[in-house]
């Protein structure tokens, strides 16, 4: 999308809450490893970047990785899985 396209940039704002907010069940129990896998899907070799300011696009998905809910709904999932690595790393 370009910058310029104001109408699409505000349904995007728009429906990407909601759809974090929809598969919220799913992030609060799996939320770690669907990020994960998400971030390295968007930042792969080879894709277009998120955001280019010099054409003046932005990707969807900027607004995804950028959304305070998605992360708050996969934070438990990443604070349990931190917890669990430590724990196998003492005891190790």
């Amino acid at each position: 999308m370009r910058y310029e396209e104001k109408a699409k940039i505000t349904v995007v704002r728009i429906l990407v809450p909601v759809a974090v907010f929809i598969s919220s069940p799913v992030l609060l129990i799996a939320g770690a490893p669907i990020r994960h896998r998400y971030l390295r899907y968007i930042y792969r070799d080879g894709t277009p970047p998120i955001l280019e300011k010099e054409r003046g696009r932005v990707s969807v998905h900027w607004f995804v990785v950028t959304s305070p809910l998605f992360a708050w709904l996969c934070w438990p999932t990443e604070v349990l899985a931190r917890l669990i690595s430590r724990r196998s790393e003492s005891t190790s």
